[in-house]
């Protein structure tokens, strides 16, 4: 120890630096803070990898207890101080950058040294006290980065994905109260941004709710591709310096700790190089991003306008959108959304190439790997709650307008086809785009339909689908000169 006591001297193979004296981390936390001023943001920002990694330390130390490698003052030690780190405490002690070389041995290290450190300092010993108690002789006893850091990502990205989840059903569930209250309420469809045939603007609300719901279950089923773990595998998969009785223990404890059906892979050889998992997991998150992407973009065509667009609903007006503009009001919420989902597209490309980029036995890019679908998470996790919270529960709509763009619609005449032939449901078309003229109006006055038969099949339920026609239906065939005319 040096005579400063605001610093604390600590020595590696490349030589001495000094230590912040109240610092949990260590020189190998120190040397990474110095190489990677990338991205200014610590590893403490996705808290569930922190937990994880404190994780697959505490279940390390009660591995290495049980089959005699650690004795049990020691092994107590570490896992009591990691269990304050899986409660919360000493998360600020992570400050290794999330990008950095070295395959995360830096995060290993920034994890050994703190675990270490909060441990001798509950044994009444000196921080930087390693003849006692070593970051890496103890601490990470039996592991390599090169099975820790994989195994903690996707233990961290499994705790992560459950409050996405929770999020994730609660958007659905705040689409199909939406449904419910619109069930009544005519609309035009569309396709190809053209007039289509009408529909309920509750049923439009109940596929944004379905395809959510889809996604939700896609995101679980490759979730579970996280659970094949390779620890016992320590530098390349052959599990030198490891006891053969290692790897089934700390997959007991792992299992226990965690409450995730995890397992140890087939082939740790392939397990520690391979990174599959992750870009499966990373293309299910954009596949969930994409879809949520169109749903906003649909949001803001329906509430276009107001006056000169589609106008159909409102979304809540959450700020005044613009320095010029008087009253102007933008979809922001859905914009945000948007940007979100660009940027979990862009993250998913980065996982899809540094998984490519990987050599032999190792992939030495799997810290971009875990920052990238970490952070989509996280937006992914803020987005809906903001979308759901801030425009999907007040939205409201404009009833008067769509029912007019309903009244006036060529579309409806397509519910009419079956009774009067195509031939005269076109015609009558065209001339309601001319005239302007209300469709069924013009039925009747043809003298094809009763206005009891066109009210009926032009009524919400039909022209929705919710109410089938089941009967056989006789077409009428309609004068030559309406067909002409």
């Amino acid at each position: 120890m040096t005579l400063d006591a605001k610093t604390r001297t600590e020595t590696d193979s490349l030589g001495s630096m000094e230590i912040p004296a109240d610092a949990y981390w260590g020189i190998h936390t120190a040397r990474a803070l110095e190489n990677f001023p990338i991205s200014m943001r610590p590893i403490s920002v996705y808290r569930d990898l922190v937990v994880a990694l404190a994780m697959v330390k505490q279940a390390s130390a009660r591995a290495n207890r049980d089959i005699g490698v650690l004795d049990a003052e020691r092994a107590g030690l570490i896992d009591e101080a990691a269990q304050r780190v899986i409660d919360g405490e000493f998360h600020d002690q992570f400050v290794v950058g999330v990008v950095q070389g070295g395959a995360g041995t830096s995060t290993n290290m920034n994890a050994n040294e703190v675990i270490t450190n909060i441990a001798l300092e509950m044994a009444g010993r000196d921080k930087g006290d390693y003849a006692f108690l070593s970051p890496i002789d103890h601490t990470n006893r039996s592991q390599s980065t090169n099975d820790v850091y994989p195994t903690a990502v996707k233990i961290g990205l499994s705790l992560d994905l459950v409050t996405l989840l929770e999020e994730l059903d609660l958007l659905k569930q705040s689409f199909m109260r939406k449904a419910v209250e619109f069930h009544d309420i005519l609309k035009i469809g569309r396709t190809q941004l053209q007039d289509a045939v009408p529909m309920t603007l509750g049923q439009e609300f109940h596929g944004f709710a379905s395809t959510l719901g889809y996604d939700y279950q896609r995101l679980t089923e490759n979730a579970n591709l996280l659970f094949a773990i390779n620890m016992g595998a320590t530098a390349i998969g052959t599990g030198i310096t490891t006891h053969p009785a290692y790897a089934l223990s700390v997959l007991h404890y792992l299992r226990e700790i965690t409450g995730l059906d995890l397992a140890t892979a087939d082939d740790l050889v392939e397990a520690t190089s391979d990174t599959g998992s992750f870009m499966s997991f990373s293309s299910t998150l954009k596949r969930n991003a994409m879809k949520l992407s169109k749903i906003c973009n649909d949001l803001r065509l329906l509430s276009s306008g107001p006056q000169a667009g589609l106008g159909e609903i409102n979304l809540p007006a959450q700020q005044a959108g613009s320095s010029i503009m008087p009253g102007k009001v933008n979809p922001v919420i859905p914009e945000v959304v948007n940007q979100v989902a660009f940027s979990v597209a862009g993250a998913d490309l980065t996982v899809t190439m540094a998984s490519e980029a990987g050599q032999l036995q190792l992939n030495a890019f799997e810290p971009i790997i875990a920052h990238s679908i970490f952070q989509s998470i996280t937006w992914m996790r803020r987005g809906m709650r903001t979308l759901r919270v801030n425009c999907i529960d007040g939205i409201t709509a404009n009833r008067e307008r769509l029912g007019a763009m309903v009244g006036s619609s060529v579309g409806v005449v397509t519910a009419l086809t079956p009774f009067i032939g195509y031939a005269a449901s076109a015609a009558l078309a065209k001339t309601a785009l001319l005239t302007h003229r209300n469709v069924g109006d013009l039925v009747v006055e043809a003298g094809l339909m009763s206005r009891d038969e066109v009210d009926k099949q032009l009524s919400p339920a039909r022209l929705s689908g919710l109410e089938a026609v089941t009967q056989a239906i006789p077409i009428i065939q309609p004068a030559e000169n309406l067909v002409e005319g």
